[in-house]
Order: structure tokens, then C-alpha cells, then sequence
């Protein structure tokens, strides 16, 4: 199955320790996705924070490679294209983004996300 994942996923290797490919998996989703504004954030992350923000930006641009790579417009807002996309291609999104998840859930999407700052949950 397959899973996009949003920008905030991307910095909890860094921030708690968690392998989000191999806890996917763990979970049923092989294939993972990401979106071109994903990657533009995670480098305006990298460039504009400080201290474990910047290292945990920059640990997750260095984990996109793992990923395939879905051209986006920038323009837009970037929860909306998450959420534009999982609809078309009924995909699964991996995002701790409390809004996010609300409006994913109300879309009938499934969302995976981090549960005791240790392991993904569905």
C-alpha cells in the first residue's frame, strides 16, 4: 500500500528517535510518497531554524531519497495538496498535524500517525 507522508514525519527520526520507513511498513505501507512542496519545506526548515530543528530538517531531506517524488505546484498551500492528492489517488497520509488529521478524517482518508512518541499508529 502506499502512503504520503507530510513534512512534520520527516523530523521525527530526528526528534524521537522513530525509523518512520520501517514503523510504515510495519504497518502495511511499503510505498512511500512524497510531494515536491514537502521538500520545499523541509529545506526552508533547514535553512531558516536553529539548534534541533534545523538537524531534524535536515535529517529529514536526507530520508525524501527513500521516497517517490510527486511534482507539485508550489503556489498552493501545501495541507491542501496533501489532502487534493490522497483524494484523487486514495492514498494514505503519515502526518502529526492535529488540523491536518481532522481534515483528512472528515475526507475519509486514513491517516498513520505517531502514537507514544515511539511507534506509528493507523
Amino acid at each position: 500500500m502506499k502512503v504520503l507522508i507530510d513534512t512534520n514525519s520527516f523530523l521525527l527520526p530526528h526528534q524521537f528517535g522513530v525509523d518512520i520507513f520501517e514503523e510504515l511498513a510495519r504497518v502495511g505501507y511499503h510505498r512511500c510518497l512524497v510531494l515536491r512542496a514537502v521538500i520545499g519545506e523541509l529545506n526552508k526548515l533547514a535553512a531558516n531554524s536553529k539548534g534541533k530543528d534545523k538537524i531534524a530538517a535536515k535529517v529529514g531531506l536526507s530520508l525524501v531519497d527513500r521516497c517517490e517524488i510527486i511534482e507539485t505546484e508550489q503556489s498552493a498551500l501545501v495541507d491542501d495538496i496533501i489532502i487534493n492528492i490522497a483524494v484523487k489517488q486514495k492514498l494514505a497520509v503519515c502526518t502529526n498535524d492535529s488540523l491536518l488529521k481532522k481534515r483528512l478524517s472528515t475526507k475519509g482518508i486514513t491517516v498513520v500517525y505517531l502514537r507514544q512518541k515511539h511507534r506509528l499508529s493507523i
